[in-house]
């Protein structure tokens, strides 16, 4: 399962709102190589879903990912900050041994 804190659920619709975007629309989160630590997140507006993505609805909010990224995304959730020192969206992944200092880059152990 992914899972979106209130803070994401309510940023994701108003971000969903600004860009016009409908009910077919769902977050697409995926991991993919890159970042100082080896594995950096991605997240995107998607409406096309795949055959072996992933989909989850938590919080009022779907939200697909591909088998592969799902693997390092298990229990994860979803956050949003936007203080003065908010960081935007972040994710709270239990499966990350190290993070980077801007924590946009993970690694597994």
């Amino acid at each position: 399962m992914i899972f979106v804190a209130d803070s994401a659920k309510d940023k994701i619709r108003e971000l969903m709102e600004k860009a016009e975007l409908g009910d077919e629309h769902f977050v697409r989160v995926s991991v993919t190589s890159g970042g100082c630590s080896g594995l950096t997140y991605q997240l995107d507006f998607d409406d096309s879903s795949h055959a072996d993505d992933q989909v989850f609805e938590d919080n009022g909010v779907k939200v697909v990912t591909d088998l592969k990224s799902f693997l390092y995304l298990c229990d994860t959730t979803l956050e949003f900050s936007g203080g003065l020192n908010g960081k935007g969206f972040y994710f709270n992944n239990p499966n990350a041994a190290r993070t980077c200092g801007c924590g946009e880059s993970f690694s597994v152990a």
